[in-house]
C-alpha cells in the first residue's frame, strides 16, 4: 500500500507516519503541508490512498480533492477530521472523498480505515457516513439513470453500510456477482466510488432519511 499524508501540522504528519508505516506492506510515498503540494505529490508518487486534512492554508484538503479527481487519479481520499457531523467533511466526500476518520481514533481503527477505503467493498464507517450525508443533503427530485430492478436493491444495501460479501450473502449470489453490479451502478451513476453512488441515492430521494437506520 502506497500512502500520502497531507496536513499542515508536522507533527501530526510524523505520528501518522510512525502509525502506517507499522504496516509491513506499507509506505508513506509522499508528505504535503497544504492542498496545492499535495496535488503536486499525488501526481508524481501514484499513491494508493491520500489522508487528506481539510482545513489547510492556501488551497485546503477540499480543492485538493477536486483536483486529485479530477486528475483522473485512481488514489482514494480519506478525509482527516477533528469533527465527525462537519459540512466540510460532506463537501469533501461530495468531492470524491471516499471517507473520512477522526483525527483521534486510535491507531489500529485508523489502519482498518484505510484498509477499508483501499479496497473499496465497503462503506466507512456506515452510522456515521450517513448521519453526515442525511445532515447535509436534501432529496433534489431528480431521476436517476435506468438502474435494473436488481441494481436498485444493491444500491440501496450500499446506502445501508453492507460489504460486497453482505449483499451476497443477502441476495444468495457470489460476491463476484454483486462486483459486477456495483461496478454497473457506478458507471450508470457517473461516480468512482460507492460513497459517492450513496450521496447521489440521497440526494435524488431515491433513498431517504431513516431508510437505511436499521444498520
Amino acid at each position: 500500500m502506497r500512502i500520502a499524508i497531507v496536513d499542515d501540522d508536522p507533527l501530526v504528519r510524523m505520528g501518522l507516519r510512525a502509525i502506517l508505516q507499522s504496516e509491513a506492506d506499507w509506505e508513506v510515498v509522499a508528505e504535503a503541508g497544504d492542498g496545492a503540494t499535495a496535488v503536486a505529490q499525488v501526481r508524481r508518487s501514484a499513491p494508493d490512498v491520500v489522508l487528506m486534512d481539510v482545513r489547510m492554508p492556501g488551497v485546503d484538503g477540499l480543492e485538493a480533492t477536486r483536483q486529485i479527481v479530477a486528475s483522473g487519479s485512481e488514489a482514494k481520499v480519506l478525509v482527516l477530521t477533528t469533527f465527525d457531523v462537519d459540512e466540510y467533511v460532506f463537501e469533501a466526500m461530495r468531492s470524491g472523498a471516499s471517507g473520512f476518520v477522526l483525527k483521534r481514533v486510535p491507531p489500529t481503527e485508523l489502519i482498518e480505515a484505510v484498509r477499508v477505503v483501499a479496497t473499496g467493498e465497503s462503506l466507512l464507517f456506515p452510522a456515521s457516513t450517513r448521519a453526515v450525508i442525511e445532515r447535509f443533503t436534501g432529496p433534489e427530485g431528480y431521476d436517476l439513470p435506468d438502474l435494473t430492478e436488481r441494481e436498485q436493491g444493491v444500491l440501496r444495501e450500499l446506502a445501508r453500510g453492507l460489504s460486497n460479501q453482505e449483499i451476497a450473502t443477502g441476495l444468495f449470489v457470489s460476491v463476484e456477482t454483486v462486483k459486477s453490479h456495483v461496478a454497473s451502478i457506478l458507471t450508470k451513476l457517473g461516480v468512482r466510488d460507492r460513497t459517492q453512488a450513496v450521496i447521489v441515492a440521497y440526494e435524488s430521494g431515491f433513498v431517504r432519511p431513516g431508510d437505511a437506520a436499521d444498520l
